[in-house]
């Protein structure tokens, strides 16, 4: 017990419990919580091994949406001995198992298939744990309030994902969910919609900078190629050429001209590949960034400067 601890304030006992567990110090005469949330100043300990450490182990996993039970449930007898036990005490063992798994929710039911869904596109996307994570809190409330019924299990997932991704910044377009997922790209985008409407979700509009790196990464165009192409979209934002335009097809274009200017030629075809978008998209944008930004004379200069 600290020595600062005398004696209780309330009573003047010197009759004290000190409650290591809860950091706690107790007068037993009036019951009064005289110091709380104490400090354990008593040495650490090191885990080496699964059995030492489920011995020490002063808490369990953290709660996660990533599981129908939030980690904090329990699987009867998973890791039981059961070598003790009388052939009927065994068959009573298994029969509870049994009826654990049966007794659970519809929403439990769901829950436990959705989200092993939702766990497999999020590693196909090669998503972050924040995101996957967002998107199975997202997905548990779209259960809760309803909004599963008439819909497909994979396509309200997709959704979740789509708007996690939005809310996280981590750009993902709606041809890689539909190809993760199975579902059609229209199918996700109206869910995405709808639950994020019923759910009061706010997602502000994508930034076409965050894509700028993914689809750099993929044509295998340098950093200053990469530079180039963010500058050239700040510059088209400030021009108002983002607006009512998909922020794929403007970065794609965007890069395409940073690509042409430092002399790394990638065709139209190839960079509409990689961003998801068609050639005519590509090919649209293209012409307003040249008309808008003035660069069509840069371009002209460095291909007679080459010819």
């Amino acid at each position: 017990m600290p020595n600062y601890i005398k004696k209780c304030p309330e009573c003047g006992s010197i009759n004290l419990f000190w409650n290591k567990d809860r950091g706690e110090v107790i007068c037993r005469d009036c019951g009064l919580v005289i110091e709380d949330k104490m400090i354990d100043f008593t040495q650490e300990w090191h885990e080496f091994d699964s059995d030492s450490g489920e011995k020490k182990r002063r808490a369990g996993a953290p709660m996660t949406y990533t599981q129908f039970d939030h980690g904090l449930g329990t699987d009867i007898g998973r890791k039981a001995d059961l070598s003790s036990l009388s052939q009927k005490n065994r068959n009573k063992f298994f029969r509870l198992r049994k009826w654990q798994y049966r007794i659970s929710t519809a929403i439990e039911r769901n829950l436990k298939l959705a989200l092993g869904e939702l766990k497999r596109v999020a590693s196909y996307l090669k998503l972050p744990g924040s995101v996957e994570e967002e998107a199975a809190r997202v997905y548990t409330m779209a259960v809760q309030k309803g909004l599963v019924r008439g819909r497909s299990m994979e396509s309200v997932v997709a959704g979740a994902i789509y708007a996690a991704c939005r809310r996280h910044e981590v750009p993902r377009t709606l041809d890689e969910l539909s190809e993760a997922s199975g579902i059609e790209k229209k199918e996700i985008g109206r869910t995405y919609r709808f639950v994020t409407r019923e759910l009061g979700i706010t997602i502000l509009p994508s930034n076409p900078s965050d894509y700028i790196a993914r689809f750099s990464s993929a044509l295998k165009l340098s950093a200053e190629t990469q530079s180039n192409a963010i500058e050239i979209l700040e510059q088209a934002q400030k021009a108002e050429l983002t607006s009512g335009r998909g922020p794929t097809g403007i970065a794609a274009a965007a890069l395409y001209v940073s690509a042409l200017l430092h002399g790394e030629k990638r065709t139209q075809r190839e960079v509409a590949d990689v961003a998801g978008v068609t050639e005519v998209t590509i090919r649209n944008r293209y012409k307003e960034l040249l008309d808008k930004l003035k660069l069509e004379k840069e371009i002209k200069r460095l291909k007679k400067k080459k010819g």
